[in-house]
């Protein structure tokens, strides 16, 4: 097994928009965590790379089990890198797996790797840009070839605006299998604005869409995150009590008729009138 090179107080770098990487013992989950200028983006249990500790995450770990058969190797895309907790869960979760991802930092991604090594013989290619830039010129061989796509790109605590529109989730589709999955973390507060958009803007382009959440969350009473579901294929309904079951608790997912009242009186997004994600409060962070 891997091992960490963590200093008692953390390794950091500097980042291309002058805020700072580090990678620092987590104080409530064991394991470490990457944080960029205070806010968590990332968890690694190098000892079970399937502890997924951050919320959202095991909700798209719940989501990823489900693909395929059990165990099988399947090809991902990850747009966003962070400290690389999903690629080491399908690795592990599902040995030979193809994996690609799109990471904007080199020097986080020299922090990680240095930091929190991969696992010996991981298939898990890092290209480094845009994230929307990158996918548009990826292979031949990877174009409709995805089982999953995963956009999970932060910039500090926001989303940039430019990987929220109908055309980026357009050249994002295109990586799909006929019947792949888009998982898309969105981070939201009071009123969901911002994510009843997201869902809108997904369902412009993947007909078949579900969003968890943990319950306060999609009701708009607390920040949190949303990971949305879409594929172009139907969602199997066998899914959802699974999904339900696996947490973490209280969990919701919503679909269907409940989706359409979600969105209601929301336009997708475009590049010509998108918005970065809502900036959380500070104490949104403080544990």
């Amino acid at each position: 097994m891997a091992r960490a090179h963590v200093e008692e107080s953390g390794a950091s770098v500097r980042l291309s928009d002058g805020t700072i990487a580090r990678v620092v013992p987590s104080r409530f989950a064991g394991g470490f965590e990457l944080d960029v200028d205070g806010t968590p983006q990332s968890h690694v249990d190098l000892d079970d790379p399937t502890h997924l500790h951050f919320e959202y995450i095991a909700r798209m770990g719940a989501v990823i089990d489900r693909l395929r058969m059990p165990g099988q190797p399947i090809t991902a895309i990850h747009l966003g890198g962070g400290a690389l907790t999903l690629p080491r869960y399908v690795e592990q979760t599902r040995p030979g797996s193809r994996q690609q991802v799109i990471e904007l930092e080199q020097p986080l991604v020299d922090l990680v790797r240095e930091q929190l090594p991969l696992p010996r013989g991981a298939q898990i290619r890092v290209r480094i840009g845009d994230a929307r830039d990158v996918a548009g010129r990826l292979p031949a061989g990877l174009q409709g070839a995805a089982d999953l796509v995963i956009s999970d790109v932060f910039a500090g605590a926001q989303t940039p605006a430019h990987l929220t529109t109908i055309e980026y989730y357009r050249t994002v589709a295109a990586l799909l299998a006929a019947d792949g999955v888009l998982l898309v973390n969105v981070a939201d507060g009071a009123g969901l604005a911002f994510a009843r958009r997201q869902v809108a803007t997904v369902r412009a382009v993947l007909a078949e869409v579900i969003v968890l959440a943990e319950v306060q969350t999609l009701k708009g009473r607390r920040f949190g995150n949303l990971v949305i579901a879409a594929s172009a294929a139907p969602l199997p309904t066998e899914w959802l009590p699974r999904l339900m079951a696996a947490g973490p608790h209280p969990a919701k997912v919503a679909q269907g008729t409940e989706l359409d009242e979600f969105v209601r009186g929301s336009v997708p997004a475009t590049d010509a009138d998108a918005t970065a994600s809502p900036k959380p409060a500070a104490s949104v962070f403080e544990r």
